[in-house]
């Protein structure tokens, strides 16, 4: 029994490695990159395309002339150790942190045209949600009591008292990374 024991936990000691081997971020050669690239269209829709699988696009304004072009995402709250699928919490330190706290993240991608190709910035800026106070969703209010007799008063159950704030956390500097990976593989093929 202590053999299967012992193999369990060195299997899980194996994965617990090996998943933070795998998420930590990639370093690029900096941020912006620059794509050499004489085609806008073809760098335009693959740049969409790689944003898309992270993020909701808001409004996309494409170079004209000298001025950048512009990707820019809604918000989407970060996702959990629970869900997998989504790919736009980063990493296992930013998956456990949006797994315990409420976050969001926004991209915005700048592509500028340059002299033999473009310039591409990638922003991911990042929230964490800010209650103004104790919230009241917890079913205590709401439940009978059987020591007061029943009350016809729905005023118990009560909701938020105020929306929720968000405050500035900064960069996602794993998730930029990650774009800026991306993006470079998609401009090669």
């Amino acid at each position: 029994m202590s053999r299967l024991y012992a193999s369990l936990t060195l299997l899980c000691l194996c994965g617990i490695l090996s998943a933070c081997a795998l998420n930590r971020p990639m370093t690029v050669a900096g941020n912006p990159i620059f794509v050499p690239a004489s085609n806008e269209e073809s760098l335009w829709e693959r740049s969409v395309d790689v944003v898309h699988d992270y993020f909701d696009i808001a409004r996309e304004s494409r170079p004209v002339g000298s001025q950048p072009g512009v990707i820019e995402t809604r918000y989407k709250v970060g996702s959990s150790l629970l869900e997998p699928w989504n790919r736009d919490s980063h990493g296992l330190e930013n998956r456990t942190e949006s797994t315990l706290q409420s976050i969001r993240r926004k991209a915005v991608i700048n592509i500028t045209p340059a002299q033999g190709g473009y310039l591409v910035a990638v922003e991911v800026f990042k929230e964490i949600e800010d209650q103004p106070g104790i919230v009241n969703n917890t079913p205590g209010g709401a439940t009978f009591s059987q020591a007061s007799p029943l009350r016809r008063d729905l005023d118990q159950v009560v909701g938020q008292s105020a929306p929720s704030g968000w405050v500035a956390r900064g960069h996602d500097e794993a998730l930029e990374a990650e774009l800026l990976r991306r993006l470079q593989v998609a401009y090669t093929r």
